[in-house]
């Protein structure tokens, strides 16, 4: 895949946003800020093409993700190494994190979107001559902001159930993100050009914050947003204006726990990924691991040197183990956070600051802080860096009620070896997703949905969730047995109240007696009813 130098502004005044490679500060190109009037250009554009989009088959559909596939699959190289440039993490966490999520969200819609989205038949209750099924019909236009940290996998895994489902999608791509995001519209549209289909189907929207309200604002039928806390209230206030649905993803601070019977190599190596994939830059990452005290000085054992042996730098000029931050301003709050804890009483094992060593990018070293406590804000701020923070608990209660003492709550792993005591604990916590002697494969397991709880966020994606979130689901009642005749209910006459009470016990009283003794009644006032009429036609 070709990744060109993002296009120049045209010719005008407006602002520019400047792309840069996150871990050697090289310029890459510029590329303009859309206001209102391009954003709603380009929805407008998405939703004449949808038009046809919409009465594709769901053959044609998955024709469509199969090329889409193939594409990525012989690319996959360079799209990696664009998601590198823009966000500073290293080829393999890119090949882990971007290429691989996005394969298998495609593997999964080609192989089950149609059975997720086929007719739903529902039971009909007491109407036995009427049936009953739920249809999914296309939304429209979806729209899409996303955040900086996976550029790739954020614009695709929203896209792929999108399309599917029959829709458009314009996509308002991180400013932190533009330069790789638009190599990957120029090949999402190669792919739907190459089978006939309307490339404006597909839409990026550049800019800030405020290229994001315009398109919440844009008439878009509905919001897909990944981001902070702080941000998700802006758009849900945003989407109250015009009561736009939205879904919310809005990070994590993850808990990881490590009873006295885990495999602690088995745990350690999973901390390992939880904690320093993309420089700890993933809503799922293991920000709290707390760890029983009777193994508790083992596991630190076995992750100092792990630690310790990492290797940080520029990813695509050697080979290193981690890379840099995305955003540059982060390096200040996980400081914050982590001179917070230290003067609260931590301990910092290794790393714990900048990383000097490396002056082109912004760099922080690989961290251990143990001896953590909850007096200390970074167990309960997400700080989005490459820092393992590691708490030492008594027993499982007591891990427990602090995995839960925190305002987020989307994953969460467990490492043991009892099964009972794994289900036990995986039902008490306050998280949408609980992964059992392994970390964040949730999210590789499409089928399922994937989202949080308290301030982590609103909605699900996902499996047949996230990919019915992206339609209209609509109610459908038909004859099962054609019923020619009703029963009038207007004009109100003294028999119809007694009718209507009689029915209801006749469907709702619990033994034979009462419901043939109600029916009994039902019948005396439907023949009231009945023999009125008739003197009313007289």
């Amino acid at each position: 895949m070709d990744m060109p130098v993002a296009p120049p502004p045209s010719d005008g005044p407006e602002p520019v946003l400047l792309c840069r490679d996150a871990a050697t500060g090289e310029h890459l190109g510029e590329v303009a800020i859309m206001g209102p009037k391009e954003v709603d250009a380009a929805v407008a554009r998405a939703r004449q093409a949808q038009v046809a989009w919409g009465e594709t088959s769901f053959r044609e559909r998955r024709a469509v993700l199969r090329d889409l596939l193939r594409r990525i699959l012989a690319d996959q190289e360079s799209i990696a190494r664009a998601a590198c440039r823009d966000s500073g993490k290293t080829p393999v966490d890119a090949a882990m994190g971007e290429v691989f999520p996005v394969c298998e969200k495609l593997r999964y819609t080609i192989a089950s979107g149609e059975r997720d989205l086929r007719p739903s038949p529902r039971r009909s209750g007491f109407l036995l001559h009427k049936s009953a099924r739920v249809e999914y019909s296309p939304l429209g236009v979806v729209g899409v902001i996303a955040p900086w940290n996976f550029p790739f996998h954020n614009l695709l895994c929203p896209l792929i159930p999108a399309l599917f489902a029959g829709n458009a999608v314009v996509t308002k791509v991180s400013e932190l993100a533009t330069w790789s995001s638009l190599g990957y519209l120029g090949l999402i549209r190669e792919v739907l050009r190459g089978r006939g289909h309307d490339p404006e189907l597909v839409q990026v929207v550049t800019g800030y914050g405020e290229t994001g309200q315009a398109l919440i604002r844009s008439g878009v039928e509905t919001i897909f947003f990944t981001g902070s806390p702080e941000n998700g209230r802006r758009v849900m206030a945003t989407a109250a204006e015009s009561l736009t649905p939205v879904i919310l993803e809005l990070g994590g601070k993850d808990p990881m726990i490590v009873c006295d019977d885990a495999s602690l190599d088995q745990a350690a190596d999973a901390a390992m990924l939880g904690v320093f994939t993309a420089c700890g830059q993933m809503c799922v990452g293991a920000e709290r691991i707390y760890v029983f005290d009777s193994v508790y000085d083992e596991f630190i054992a076995r992750v100092c040197g792990r630690v310790e042996a990492l290797r940080q730098g520029p990813p695509l000029r050697g080979e290193f183990d981690v890379g840099a931050m995305t955003m540059p301003r982060q390096i200040e709050i996980i400081q914050r956070l982590v001179d917070d804890a230290v003067a609260k009483g931590a301990r910092l094992l290794t790393g714990g600051k900048r990383n000097e060593g490396l002056p082109e990018g912004s760099y922080y070293e690989p961290t251990i802080l143990v001896d953590v406590d909850h007096r200390m804000r970074i167990t309960q701020e997400e700080q989005f860096g490459p820092v393992m923070v590691i708490v030492r608990v008594q027993d499982e209660e007591e891990a427990i009620t602090l995995a839960n003492d925190c305002p987020y709550g989307l994953g969460s792993s467990i490492f043991t070896r009892d099964r009972r005591r794994a289900d036990r604990i995986a039902a008490r916590l306050q998280t949408g997703m609980a992964v059992v002697n392994d970390y964040g494969l949730a999210y590789m397991m499409q089928d399922l949905p994937f989202g949080g709880v308290k301030i982590s966020g609103v909605g699900k994606i996902n499996g047949r969730e996230g990919l019915r979130a992206c339609c209209n689901a609509k109610a459908v009642v038909r004859d099962r047995i054609p019923v020619r005749k009703g029963i009038a209910v207007y004009p109100v006459r003294a028999a119809t109240e007694p009718l209507i009470s009689e029915t209801i016990r006749v469907i709702y009283s619990r033994g034979p007696v009462a419901k043939v003794r109600a029916a009994g009644r039902a019948a005396k006032a439907l023949y009231a009813l009945a023999r009125g009429r008739k003197r009313e036609r007289r």
